[in-house]
């Protein structure tokens, strides 16, 4: 496997796996074979995310996958070294805003001949990239036939590497709108709740319900047009302000938070008015909505790297000029976002980008004016904010081991931390120099 920097070794412990790697001339790593219980990684320094200053040198000791102690130059006995050299050694990213299943591709009714299983199967190879990239974490926001779900088992039980996968089942949308499916003859690809397609405040409840029946961890709603759908006009308000309060009353019962896929000012403000945890994209943001979001508390998850990696040429005409519009917006609304001081989380979108580019998110928003440190705690503390998990975004005793290093210095430019060189999750090297 490479990325751009340089040549790294994804480690994974399926014969299946060691034999594509001995088909390609890669080569696995020993922890492959026999996971230690104690690794001690040493670098030239690691990022302390909370004082957003450097620790040097950077000696960490890892035990039955978490972090057991910071700075002990003692080797306890049994211990894996593992010298990263002139390296910067952060927390594992996290990705609040990906569809591991999909992939942004010409044909825009493949779905109606594949299944759900050809999605997994996609998926696993989109999880291994995204690991890669040194994304530890990913909240999956939308895939149908729970195959998100599906693929967080397999990564959890061993069967694939990938990250640590949040699922949220079916995105939710109305009739016609961005989660439907649209263009068909009637009768073709008609959607109900099960598939998270509902109409008036009861049928989203249930759709709610069943998505978390099925696993989902969080709810994602479509409380507007979006752009890679055939609808009307891009940011038009879909779900009613009923409808979003229903969900958000349903899925906080059963204490889940909902995400909402928003680009127009009336729906942003509609999802917000009904308790939505995020607001994903954002694009149509004004000066009045920036101020609720900031006193709700209220995310923002931009998604903004898209505008540069898409091309728009290869889109249907409809798509395209949805894009054009919308696209140049949300980029100035981030620079709104900003200077407002709205909570921003980490997110790209990944499948309308390719997977495991997600870390060249990081640089739009230093690019915007958000200082180096404050663009890494969007992937870590702040993304652990919204998604409630305190057991990992900092190098500290008694977290999660979810590691990675970059060459250069990430306090200076962000764009360092798109060229990752060593993974490590929950105390397992999955790449290494």
């Amino acid at each position: 496997m490479r990325t751009e920097a340089a040549a790294v070794v994804l480690v994974v412990s399926s014969a299946l796996a060691q034999g594509e790697a001995r088909a390609s001339g890669a080569e696995f790593a020993p922890e492959s074979a026999a996971k230690p219980s104690i690794v001690v990684l040493r670098a030239a320094r690691y990022v302390d995310v909370a004082t957003g200053a450097y620790v040097e040198p950077a000696v960490v000791v890892v035990r039955d996958g978490r972090i057991a102690s910071l700075g002990d130059v003692s080797l306890p006995d049994g211990a894996v070294v593992v010298d990263l050299g002139d390296r910067t050694l952060l927390p594992g990213f996290i990705d609040c805003h990906v569809h591991l299943t999909g992939d942004l591709e010409g044909d825009f009714y493949l779905s109606a001949r594949t299944t759900a299983a050809d999605d997994a199967l996609r998926g696993a190879k989109n999880a291994r990239l995204t690991l890669a990239a040194g994304f530890t974490t990913v909240r999956n926001v939308g895939a149908r036939g729970f195959a998100d779900v599906a693929l967080m088992r397999a990564i959890d039980r061993g069967f694939v590497p990938g990250p640590h996968v949040i699922p949220a089942g079916h995105s939710l949308g109305i009739t016609g709108g961005h989660a439907d499916e649209t263009g068909f003859a009637p009768g073709v690809q008609e959607k109900g709740i099960e598939a998270g397609i509902a109409d008036g405040a009861d049928e989203c409840v249930k759709a709610v319900r069943y998505q978390i029946k099925h696993g989902a961890q969080w709810i994602k709603i479509c409380a507007t047009a979006g752009v890679l759908s055939f609808e009307g006009p891009v940011g038009n308000q879909q779900f009613s302000q009923q409808e979003m309060e229903a969900i958000v009353e349903e899925a906080t019962r059963h204490g889940v938070r909902v995400a909402a896929h928003a680009h127009g000012e009336e729906g942003i403000l509609q999802a917000i008015r009904a308790g939505v945890a995020s607001i994903e994209h954002g694009s149509m943001m004004t000066p009045g909505i920036a101020d609720e979001m900031v006193r709700r508390g209220t995310f923002l998850v931009p998604t903004s790297y898209l505008a540069e990696a898409i091309d728009l040429d290869k889109l249907p005409e409809q798509l395209q000029r949805k894009a054009r519009f919308v696209l140049p917006l949300a980029r100035r609304n981030l620079k709104l976002a900003i200077d407002s001081g709205v909570k921003i989380a980490f997110g790209t979108d990944a499948a309308v980008i390719p997977h495991g580019h997600n870390g060249r998110e990081f640089q739009v928003y230093q690019k915007l004016g958000m200082a180096p440190i404050d663009a890494i705690r969007t992937a870590t503390t702040r993304a652990c904010e919204l998604l409630q998990k305190d057991d990992r975004g900092q190098i500290a005793v008694g977290l999660l081991a979810d590691l990675v290093a970059v060459s250069g210095d990430p306090l200076r430019d962000s764009g360092v931390l798109a060229h990752v060189e060593f993974v490590m999750k929950a105390g397992e090297v999955f790449v290494r120099p």
